[in-house]
């Protein structure tokens, strides 16, 4: 790897990690079109150690009133505040987890072809237009989540395991779908996607303990700064950007990208 591969990995990791577009797709699509060599674990394991950091700062605020809540949640065997949602974070990955641990081989052989990828990208792309469109449809805006609510937008998620689906495009479709706010199905998407890029993070690092490839220290460094810079703008502008004019230009960007890839 040299610095311009570096930056570039970063940037698409950056770019795409929070917006419902999948990074995994561009992860895999972009480096073959653009020649790129293999990336390398330490890499990739630092690239989402980055996206973690920068979802945290961004709701460090939330994650602390999310926290004393949920404790008093416990003490008191009560919901209060935003206890609810905190439990939705920690029981909604569990369908995700599950599936990625029974099937984490498998989707890795056999789902990371271009035309599952294109496939997934228009589906799930279309899924997410019909869910905005319904929305403002039914016009019915729940700031509060239910235990149902939770079940759905784990199982959800769960489908973001196949490449090109994209974890925070399914985990706010399923949100709209079942009637919560625009806002709060986005904070719930980025929220729930603490736990899963920190567990996906930590199975690599395991795997990065049984490498013995040498690591640059240098590139990894760059690439962490570069990745959490890009992560957390991009969180800003997405979440502002959907607040003005919805999901359609993403709706569309999934349709033109599935389409390329299916006539390549």
């Amino acid at each position: 790897m040299d610095i311009t591969q570096t930056i570039t990995l970063a940037l698409i990791q950056g770019l795409t990690e929070f917006l419902p577009v999948s990074s995994s797709a561009h992860l895999v699509i972009l480096p073959k079109f653009l020649g790129l060599s293999e990336q390398g674990l330490a890499f990739d394991v630092i690239l989402h150690f980055a996206s973690l950091c920068a979802i945290i700062f961004y709701y460090r605020s939330s994650l602390l009133s999310l926290t004393r809540d949920f404790y008093y949640s416990i003490v008191t065997r009560k919901t209060q505040g935003e206890s609810m949602l905190a439990w939705g974070i920690i029981l909604g990955t569990i369908p995700v987890g599950i599936v990625g641990w029974l099937f984490r081989e498998t989707i890795e052989l056999n789902l990371r072809s271009y035309q599952i990828i294109a496939f997934a990208s228009i589906f799930f792309g279309l899924l997410l237009g019909f869910s905005d469109w319904l929305h403002r449809a039914l016009n019915k805006s729940r700031e509060y989540i239910r235990s149902s609510d939770i079940l759905i937008v784990g199982c959800f998620q769960a489908l973001a395991l196949i490449p090109g689906t994209s974890r925070s495009g399914i985990t706010i479709t399923a949100a709209l779908l079942i009637g919560l706010s625009r806002k709060l199905s986005i904070k719930y998407a980025f929220l729930l996607s603490i736990p899963v890029i920190a567990l996906a993070t930590l199975l690599k690092t395991f795997d990065l303990v049984k490498n013995t490839s040498q690591i640059d220290w240098i590139f990894l460094f760059i690439g962490f700064v570069v990745a959490l810079i890009t992560s957390y703008f991009t969180i800003v502008f997405f979440i502002r950007l959907v607040e003005r004019i919805g999901f359609l230009p993403f709706v569309i960007y999934r349709i033109l990208l599935g389409a390329l890839l299916f006539l390549l």
